[in-house]
């Protein structure tokens, strides 16, 4: 079995969804022996924009066949202007890629790419889920489950919220996430 985990806060230490990204992988492989993990910061090694030359040569593209050998995804994101960071935007314009993870046929898009386990550690700084007045702007999570959607795989998020409205609502968010981390699955199949 093979983790890819991903870290695209731009926040270093401080970032909330780098330690429940973390949480999240721990409790993984805990439950996992032989889990082999593969880890990815990009922010440390960014990506450069998507050019046509990684889209004509998907046998060359590392991000896609380092995806492709995942059994389970896990992936920090935080929640920058109403969406995910630019550096997961730059991975996943890696993994979408057409004859790889979709094809295209008579009855629409298919995904490829199902059976994998994809977990988000989401954090954001307000209250954007359903019902809270910022629902309208949330546009990470929407994003995140319809790409990965796209490519077959349905998403679990642990998400951390309020994270920028005092430290006694930073620390309750994070500890909220952090506890629903611990309580994932641990199988590597999707619960």
């Amino acid at each position: 079995m093979n983790l890819l985990h991903l870290d695209s806060s731009i926040q270093g230490e401080g970032s909330a969804s780098r330690a429940v990204s973390a949480a999240v992988a721990e409790r993984l492989r805990a439950e996992n022996s032989g889990l082999a993990t593969v880890y990815r910061d990009l922010v440390a090694q960014p990506l450069p924009h998507l050019t046509l030359d990684v889209l004509a040569d998907p046998a060359a593209n590392a991000e896609l066949q380092a995806f492709l050998a995942a059994d389970i995804v896990v992936i920090g994101a935080g929640f920058y202007n109403f969406s995910i960071p630019s550096q997961l935007k730059a991975w996943l314009d890696r993994i979408l890629i057409a004859g790889q993870t979709f094809s295209y046929g008579p009855d629409g898009p298919q995904g490829l790419a199902g059976g994998k386990r994809a977990i988000v550690a989401l954090a954001r700084g307000g209250f954007y889920g359903e019902g809270a007045p910022g629902a309208p702007h949330e546009h990470g999570e929407t994003y995140l489950k319809s790409a990965l959607g796209f490519i077959g795989i349905v998403p679990e998020f642990v998400v951390a919220e309020g994270l920028a409205l005092g430290e006694a609502a930073r620390e309750a968010g994070i500890a909220g996430a952090l506890n629903a981390a611990r309580g994932l699955a641990g199988s590597a199949a999707a619960a």
